[in-house]
């Protein structure tokens, strides 16, 4: 089994969209850009979703065209319908690398209060979306353990959310702690389910630290096949859906987890510490 963790920075989309301040475009470039050079090759930097629900991303579209692009180095964007997908491509610099992110949920509840409709309706939108996008595509699935709403959330409901996605592309599904309520044992189980449907390596792992279990969590993840695992530098943000899910898990913690367990992920820390001290600064 590869001893290679992959990381992939949701900080600037993920963390910086529930900042309640407003952070200027110069910030979030040069945060992108100093994590660009940390020797991450996945950045999420920011989502093509409406100004009115989530004001914090409205620059996105300035945020790629003023950010330096680093080789090797792919820049994702949160994209969740087709006009999402026409900003992207009017905003999108030629030449660059990036990835489009896709996004449903396992609860019910959580999918109309985030989405407005049902899972199966969110599924629908995306279709057009994926089937005309040319670069690469990841998946999220949110409240893979507990939903704000309604409480636990089975692990049959997640495959099902799962495979949805999945038979539109067989793309990398993120599976999401939304409210950080996760703990060993219910991610146990969750993956346990998904496994038998999906290989580990195509799947990651993402878990807010709200209840001070994400390292456990990820503890998990490793110990089951998983070699991929989001971090947001500086445990920035959250859910702006999802009351009391503020506080991904900060990358650096995820570095100094995966390498003390003797895992390598080719990203130097001390430069990922320099982000995370840019990144708390911006709240």
């Amino acid at each position: 089994m590869s001893n290679f963790v992959r990381i992939h920075e949701v900080g600037p989309r993920d963390g910086l969209q529930n900042e309640p301040g407003v952070i200027s475009v110069t910030d979030k470039v040069a945060l992108i850009d100093t994590l660009s050079s940390s020797g991450l090759h996945d950045i999420e930097v920011g989502s093509f979703v409406s100004p009115k629900w989530v004001p914090q991303m409205a620059d996105t579209d300035r945020v790629l065209a003023e950010l330096t692009p680093a080789k090797g180095v792919r820049y994702a964007v949160l994209i969740p319908n087709m006009r999402g997908w026409e900003a992207f491509q009017s905003a999108r610099v030629p030449g660059v690398s990036y990835e489009i992110a896709v996004f449903i949920s396992a609860s019910e509840g959580f999918s109309q209060a985030n989405l407005n409709c049902s899972i199966a309706e969110s599924v629908e939108r995306l279709v057009p979306v994926v089937r005309a996008s040319e670069v690469p595509v990841r998946g999220y699935v949110s409240c893979v353990t507990d939903c704000p709403f309604e409480g636990a959330v089975a692990p049959e409901a997640v495959v099902r959310a799962v495979g949805l996605l999945r038979d539109v592309m067989p793309m990398q599904i993120s599976l999401g702690d939304t409210i950080g309520k996760g703990t060993p044992d219910t991610v146990r189980r969750m993956l346990g389910a998904v496994l038998e449907r999906v290989p580990a390596s195509d799947l990651a792992g993402h878990f807010h630290n709200t209840g001070g279990r994400a390292l456990a969590n990820i503890e998990v993840g490793l110990e089951m096949g998983l070699r991929a695992f989001d971090g947001a530098v500086g445990g920035l943000g959250g859910c702006p859906y999802a009351p009391g899910a503020p506080g991904n898990v900060a990358t650096e913690a995820v570095l100094e987890l995966v390498h003390g367990l003797g895992f390598e992920t080719g990203v130097d820390i001390a430069a990922i510490r320099q982000a995370a001290k840019m990144a708390r600064a911006m709240r």
